[in-house]
């Protein structure tokens, strides 16, 4: 993947979070700027998700732990544990927002 394509795909990927988080029904506060998107919930925990270009990632913070995804096989993967980007992010929602939610990409 070269930077062209990288950039397009996680700008592509944070717009889905985005449009996720907008239509899951939880009251999630969601803040994108600059390649960053932050998902505030109302207990005050966080998780950010940002672009790496560098390294052509997209790294994860949650209150729990911190992931690095990697393009691959058209999906974003977990360098650590091979998850795949949109099933561990409904579960880092659903621990953080303190109610089972299940995000998808539209």
């Amino acid at each position: 993947m070269n930077d062209s394509q990288y950039n397009i795909a996680a700008e592509n990927i944070l717009l889905a979070v985005e449009e996720a988080i907008e239509d899951c029904g939880c009251d999630i506060d969601y803040e994108g700027v600059g390649g960053m998107l932050t998902l505030t919930f109302k207990n005050a925990s966080k998780i950010i998700i940002n672009k790496q270009a560098p390294l052509h990632e997209i790294w994860v913070a949650t209150k729990f732990n911190g992931h690095h995804f990697h393009f691959e096989n058209e999906q974003w993967l977990d360098k650590r544990g091979g998850d795949e980007l949109w099933h561990f992010l409904s579960n880092a929602v659903s621990k953080q927002a303190e109610q089972a939610i299940v995000l998808t990409a539209q």
